[in-house]
């Protein structure tokens, strides 16, 4: 008899009530859920289809983990006071990845299924978000775009005028952060999602596209946004070698080397160099 994977369970239903509480505020003061419980309700737009990003995104790595005779857990969701709700979820792997082919299924399926349901996700939420005009709104955050979401936001609101920005639709922002994190998962850097398809094409030249990346994201901290500092330092402590393949003989086939590639585009479209900024 299998055991039930409780804590599973129990960081999932915590993570889905933190992010339906950031949700909630997003569109209400907090006094409304505090006077009435039932106005977190109003949340639901924005967690279940948060949720359904990484769910999508960890489940993808799960099977294709399973396809390939790797152990791995279910997912871990991380629930925490953040903006958004959560850090975010992850599998852990439970033993080694045989094979370059088996590297890039699991590394890719992830990012790819997130970055479907995201872009599902905005294509939903941008009709339903609004143009507000932030002149001489102080202290707020306005989020960066990438050039996907830019794109969209441009052919479904029009060109937005200056002094003006869009307020997001819970289901839109909840798009914009999922494009965000497959972004982060997307950089070719040690053993994250980029990192593993990145090994499985370049073997151990990857290591130089590594240093090479963490020192970039240095420089766009300093000059940009200070959280890839941040980011930077936690990609060192991490490690920017990625662990070798059992089987590295096995060679790749053409349609894995093409994902490769899919991942590549992926992460340009996606990627944000200035994710928040404060209003003039």
């Amino acid at each position: 008899m299998k055991k039930i994977p409780w804590l599973h369970i129990v960081l999932f239903i915590a993570t889905f009530l933190s992010t339906l509480v950031v949700g909630a505020l997003q569109i209400q003061p907090v006094e409304n859920i505090t006077g009435d419980l039932s106005n977190i309700l109003k949340g639901l737009p924005f967690s279940l289809t948060l949720m359904l990003i990484l769910l999508c995104h960890e489940l993808s790595h799960y099977i294709a983990s399973k396809k390939h005779h790797v152990q791995a857990t279910l997912p871990y969701f991380i629930p925490a006071p953040t903006l958004i709700g959560t850090m975010g979820a992850f599998i852990k792997m439970k033993s080694p990845i045989t094979t370059r082919t088996a590297l890039i299924d699991i590394g890719a399926s992830g990012p790819i299924a997130g970055f479907i349901v995201s872009l599902t996700a905005t294509l939903i939420g941008l009709p339903l978000s609004q143009v507000i005009v932030t002149k001489g709104i102080k202290g707020s955050l306005a989020l960066g775009d990438s050039l996907l979401f830019s794109l969209l936001s441009r052919l479904t609101l029009g060109e937005i005028p200056a002094s003006y920005d869009v307020l997001l639709h819970p289901i839109a922002f909840a798009g914009w952060i999922g494009f965000f994190v497959t972004a982060l998962n997307l950089i070719p850097v040690g053993q994250l999602d980029g990192g593993h398809v990145a090994y499985a094409i370049l073997g151990e030249k990857h290591i130089h596209i590594s240093r090479i990346l963490v020192f970039i994201l240095i420089i766009f901290g300093v000059f940009l946004w200070e959280g890839w500092i941040v980011w930077a330092i936690l990609l060192l402590v991490l490690g920017l070698r990625h662990p070798p393949v059992l089987y590295w003989e096995t060679p790749l086939d053409d349609s894995r080397r093409f994902i490769g590639w899919i991942t590549a585009l992926i992460f340009i479209i996606t990627f944000i160099p200035v994710p928040f900024k404060a209003l003039p």
